[in-house]
This record gives structure tokens, C-alpha cells and sequence, in this order.
């Protein structure tokens, strides 16, 4: 009989290259190059794989194809390095496989790697909204006819359940609703690449409010320092005037908002320019509401939010009085 060597006996190494899809191809980990570039044979099931082009660039020959389990356990004997280029869905029925012979105990198994080639950056998922995005405003039937004027009402509503998920303390639903007003901005902003006048997109609009921070934190971004919050509010109002260049300190005030929320935004103008403005007088319970929401600006309580609390218990007052659970 004639000796196995140990090299012809030794079963070899699986590596699993993932990928992800939000990186530019091409652009892959320095370890992710060396197992390319060092593999005995590199396979991919999917012949119009993103990456592949510039692996051969590269002059990293690529066979296209999908081996099973165990016809890739095999590609290893004699201590061969197999890397495996992963589609989207990442392999599960070749991972599956693999892990279905090695519960057998009869099988020689190779070495397995997962080895991510390239990551995503925080925030990468919000270009699959974009995307989504994109597809849905050209094959929805309602949603390829929306309009700004028309998603206005949903905005509101949105806000309006984000303001109570907050209030509620429940985390599950903030992400939920958070979702929710996201989609308004990536929304409007689609319908506004269409605009044959005045046409702008998702990162005209995130690169405009990126250029708005960076210019009101000074403290950040600059040379200012602050170091209580007075201070950082002192430089945004600040820079908020220079670049406003309002002739009244209502100016930029939406006067659509809740009448609550309008009086106590106008009263934090007014306090915050030092101006002496006495309150209008008049009959009726409006400018009692008004001179209650000055009052409660004045001593630093959201009178909007007051006001919500408040009637949640007169509607638990009301359950209770149905006799209905809360």
C-alpha cells in the first residue's frame, strides 16, 4: 500500500468572500485582496456578480460557477484554498450543505471563512430607501401621481405620531414612526427631481442641511468654543441672523402650526431679541390662552405639551367614566 502524504491528505480551506452591494465594486478589505490573490481557485455562481470585472482587472481569474457542498469540499483536497465570491443572498444553500456533511462526522471538512470584503458606513441602509424609493415613485400607481401639496396632510400626521411615540416612552414604535417621517423627506424629494424649474434631490437636500450645521456650530466645526448650552444656542442664533437676514424676528415662524405652539414660539422670539412687547388685550378665552402660553415659554414648559397631557388624563377620565379599560 502507498503512504497518503499529509499534503494530499490535508482537506483544505473554504473561504466565503461577502460583499456588500451599498460599496462602490472594486472597493474590498486589504485582507479580502491577499485571500484573493493567494486562493488556488476562485469560484462565483453569479456571472453578472458586480465585483467580477474588476477582480479580472485585477488579474484575479474568476470560474463562474455553483459547486455543491460537496464538490467544493473536494476543490480543497490536498490543501487547496477555495474562495467563494457570495451572491447577495449570501450562499445559504452551499453554507447549509456544508454544515449538513460536517454534522455527519464521516466528512474530512475544510477550513471555512467568512470574510467580509467590504462593509457598510453608517447610515448605507438609506440608500436602499433611496432606491426603493425611486422604483415605487415609477410603478405605483398612487404613488407615481403624489405631489407635494398632496403627501402635505401625511407629513403633519406623521409628525404628529413621532411627537406621540416620544411622549409614550415606546421604542419599538419611535423607530417605527421615526421610519415614517424619513420617508416624507426621501418622498418629496423624489417628486422633486421632477420639477421641470427647479429640479433638486436627496443629497441636494442632505448636503444643504450638512453645510447649514457645519456654518451653526462654530464651536464644532471652528474656531468658537462653547461650552454650555447657552452658548452653543447664542451661536446658532447668531449665525441663524447672518444668514436669515430677517427684518422682524417673526419672520421664518410657521403660522399653520397649533395656536398653543405659535403663541410660545412667538413669546421665545421675543424674549430671546430682549424686546418689550406687551401682550395684545381683547376679549375672549383666545388671549387667555394667549397670556397662559407666554407664561408657560417664560418658565421654560412646552404649553403644547402641557396641554396634551393634560387631555390624556381627561381621556382616561373619560374611559374611566365609561367604565372602559385604559
Amino acid at each position: 500500500m502507498n503512504a497518503t502524504s499529509p499534503e494530499a491528505a490535508a482537506p483544505g480551506r473554504i473561504v466565503l468572500l461577502t460583499t456588500s452591494h451599498r460599496v462602490a465594486p472594486g472597493l474590498l478589505s486589504w485582507p479580502a485582496w491577499q485571500a484573493l490573490r493567494s486562493a488556488d481557485r476562485v469560484l462565483c455562481a453569479d456571472g453578472a456578480h458586480p465585483q467580477l470585472p474588476y477582480l479580472r482587472e485585477a488579474g484575479i481569474p474568476v470560474d463562474e460557477a455553483a459547486p455543491t457542498a460537496q464538490e467544493l469540499i473536494d476543490a480543497c483536497a490536498g490543501g487547496r484554498t477555495v474562495v467563494v465570491v457570495a451572491t447577495g443572498e449570501g450562499e445559504p444553500a452551499l453554507t447549509d450543505g456544508l454544515a449538513r456533511l460536517a454534522g455527519t462526522g464521516r466528512v474530512a471538512m475544510p477550513e471555512l471563512e467568512l470574510l467580509p470584503a467590504s462593509y457598510d458606513l453608517p447610515g448605507a441602509r438609506l440608500l436602499d430607501l433611496v432606491q426603493v424609493m425611486d422604483r415605487i415613485r415609477v410603478e405605483c400607481p398612487w404613488s407615481s401621481q403624489q405631489t407635494h401639496k398632496g403627501l402635505a396632510k401625511y407629513g403633519i400626521e406623521e409628525a404628529y405620531e413621532l411627537v406621540e411615540a416620544i411622549e409614550d416612552g415606546d421604542r419599538d414604535e419611535l423607530r417605527e414612526e421615526l421610519g415614517d417621517v424619513l420617508l416624507q423627506v426621501v418622498f418629496h424629494s423624489r417628486i422633486a427631481e421632477e420639477d421641470p424649474e427647479a429640479p433638486f434631490s436627496i443629497d441636494d437636500v442632505a448636503g444643504g442641511i450638512v453645510t447649514k450645521l457645519i456654518h451653526r456650530h462654530p464651536h464644532v466645526f471652528g474656531d468658537e468654543t462653547a461650552t454650555t448650552p447657552e452658548e452653543v444656542k447664542e451661536h446658532w442664533l447668531r449665525t441663524k441672523a447672518e444668514e436669515k437676514r430677517r427684518e422682524s424676528v417673526t419672520e421664518g415662524i410657521p403660522l399653520g402650526q397649533p395656536g398653543l405652539a405659535l403663541a410660545a414660539k412667538l413669546a421665545s422670539r421675543v424674549r430671546t431679541a430682549g424686546l418689550d412687547v406687551p401682550l395684545p388685550t381683547g376679549d375672549g378665552i383666545g388671549y387667555e390662552l394667549l397670556a397662559m402660553a407666554v407664561r408657560a415659554e417664560a418658565a421654560g414648559v412646552d404649553p403644547e405639551a402641557a396641554l396634551r397631557v393634560a387631555a390624556r388624563a381627561y381621556r382616561d377620565a373619560v374611559r374611566a367614566a365609561e367604565g372602559v379599560p385604559s
